[in-house]
């Protein structure tokens, strides 16, 4: 019989990194010796938790090789990091949720990652396939947890009223609660929804912890724009939303500041913001090299702070400042935060696809084009923007003419 272990609120750290950065659908080159490179310095600064997925092909086979190289395994035992992967999508066209695929799914993600169990299996990408069959799937994984080969059970995908309705349904099918619920790119500048009705939907469930994956959009919001991997160019931002997302990264470029680690500030803040004893928020980061791997990490601290050489979870929410973050910096980030929720206008709080549970229906979230003037000199007039900050490209630049229009294109 497996061993009982701790509610996973308790002991996942508050940040946690991303293994898509280690496969074709977000670089031209996965390869063993960079992937080495970055997992080696991730854990020297502190990371001690990798997101991947069977889908992030080659991301398990490249992390198992650089976790068991002689210039890891003698620094760090199996026991002081977390490894957490994903059943069920196979490719972008084709997810087989059945109970052999699952098993044989996690069998192989032990080969590849090269290690004995998993510390989180994900349902990956739930709204892809029908509701009974991811019901089926977290059943099987639940019995992977009681022979040891994993630990903790979660889903993951992006309709949150979804993510909410399947959640509870396994609650009332198993008799417990998930351990776990990752969503992505809903806690970003561009779109806030997970906190505003997520937290709440999965709190009701028994969902005790999130992870919240994503924080730049899938790339989105930064100053080079959507990643383009092997597999093309697979983002669902239209247009309009990558205009106003390039807009966006001017303006914060005149105030000194990248799009990217302004961004990633505000979602890990706001993780932190919504994260108590009972209920923990964990912001998964990118890492595709050595480089943005120590950006990140420097920009986190200016949030979080370590002990030990550990990440820990801030005490007094939003205003706790990091180990290298200040009062004025505070002050700006809120500046900016402000400024470019005006310029995304309609495109703020978009959703990249519909989903088919929107339990809630929040009135909250986006300045239209008819209060954008209005909104502007209110702004302006109590200094969260000043006038320089206004007009820096044209009154066209600040808001975007484009439009989203259709089913594609619903604000929530």
């Amino acid at each position: 019989m497996a061993a009982k272990h701790p509610p996973l609120k308790q002991v996942l750290p508050p940040l946690i990194l991303g293994g898509a950065g280690f496969s074709h659908q977000l670089t031209s080159n996965p390869n063993p010796l960079r992937t080495r490179e970055v997992l080696k310095r991730a854990f020297e600064l502190g990371l001690r938790a990798i997101d991947t997925s069977a889908y992030y092909e080659p991301s398990e086979e490249l992390i198992g090789a650089a976790l068991s190289h002689r210039e890891m395994t003698p620094l760090y035992s199996r026991h002081e990091y977390f490894l957490m992967t994903k059943v069920g999508r196979i490719s972008a066209t084709k997810s087989d949720y059945s109970p052999a695929w699952i098993r044989y799914s996690v069998q192989r993600s032990l080969q590849r990652l090269r290690t004995t169990y998993l510390d989180v299996v994900f349902c990956h990408d739930i709204e892809f396939v029908p509701e009974e069959n991811v019901l089926e799937a977290i059943g099987v994984l639940l019995e992977m947890v009681a022979v040891g080969k994993v630990r903790y059970v979660g889903i993951s995908g992006y309709p949150i009223g979804l993510l909410a309705r399947v959640a509870l349904r396994a609650r009332e099918v198993y008799g417990r609660p998930l351990d776990v619920i990752q969503n992505w790119a809903q806690l970003t500048l561009q779109n806030n929804r997970l906190e505003r009705e997520g937290f709440q939907l999965f709190k009701e469930a028994g969902v005790s912890c999130i992870c919240s994956s994503s924080p730049l959009a899938s790339g989105l919001l930064r100053d080079e724009g959507v990643p383009v991997g092997n597999l093309g160019d697979w983002h669902p931002a239209p247009e309009g939303l990558r205009q106003a997302a390039r807009d966006a990264a001017l303006y914060t470029k005149s105030a000194g500041e990248s799009l990217a680690s302004l961004s990633l500030r505000y979602a890990i803040r706001r993780a932190q913001y919504s994260s108590t004893s009972e209920f923990s928020v964990a912001t998964i980061i990118g890492g595709t090299s050595v480089a943005e791997v120590e950006e990140n990490i420097s920009t986190a601290l200016q949030v979080l702070r370590r002990g030990g050489g550990i990440w820990q979870w801030n005490s007094e929410g939003e205003s706790e400042l990091g180990e290298t973050g200040s009062h004025e910096q505070l002050e700006e980030d809120t500046r900016l935060f402000n400024g470019v929720k005006l310029i995304m206008g309609e495109w703020r709080n978009y959703s990249f696809s519909e989903d088919p549970y929107p339990e809630i229906q929040s009135g909250e979230g986006y300045l239209n084009s008819a209060m954008n003037q209005p909104a502007l000199n209110q702004l302006v007039n109590s200094s969260v923007l000043s006038p320089h900050d206004q007009f820096p490209f044209g009154f066209t630049w600040l808001f975007p003419i484009i439009r989203p229009t259709g089913n594609k294109a619903k604000l929530l």
